[in-house]
């Protein structure tokens, strides 16, 4: 094992959740209450999420194609993106999953552990939640191997 590249992986990926972080800080992405007027289209809706996202998605498009090309990232030997294009039904079980606790919480995955650092009990619960939800996925993945 290379640890000195393994080493330069970690610092790379704390430096970039560490912006990740702040970007969902500063968008109010990690404030609940903010995700769940996005989300209430027909009550008070406040479109200024739907702005975040759409400045994120040409950032994207952009660097998603600038270095898709390249053989291998700088600190590994492959890329480790999906490559499965097929719609399943667990595929839209889970998203309908997540899309419901979403909406029910308020926060997704990234934002949840951005929040993590305030300490509120619902962010914790939220995680614990969301901890149960993943392990038991993989044991129930384990039981029927879905097609993912």
């Amino acid at each position: 094992m290379d640890y000195k590249k393994y080493g330069f992986q970690i610092l790379s990926a704390l430096i970039v959740g560490f912006l990740f972080g702040l970007g969902l800080i500063f968008s109010g992405m990690t404030q609940p209450q903010k995700v769940i007027s996005f989300l209430d289209i027909l009550g008070n809706w406040d479109p200024s999420l739907m702005f975040v996202m759409l400045a994120a998605i040409p950032v994207h498009f952009l660097t998603f194609k600038l270095i898709v090309n390249k053989p291998s990232p700088l600190l590994d030997v492959k890329w480790h993106y999906p490559t499965n294009k097929e719609i399943t039904k667990p595929l839209i079980f889970g998203s309908l999953l997540f899309g419901i606790g979403w909406g029910l919480g308020g926060y997704c995955p990234g934002p949840a552990m951005a929040s993590l650092g305030s300490g509120a009990l619902n962010v914790i619960l939220f995680l614990i939640s969301m901890t149960f939800g993943m392990w038991l996925f993989g044991r129930l993945n384990k039981k029927f191997h879905f097609k993912r």
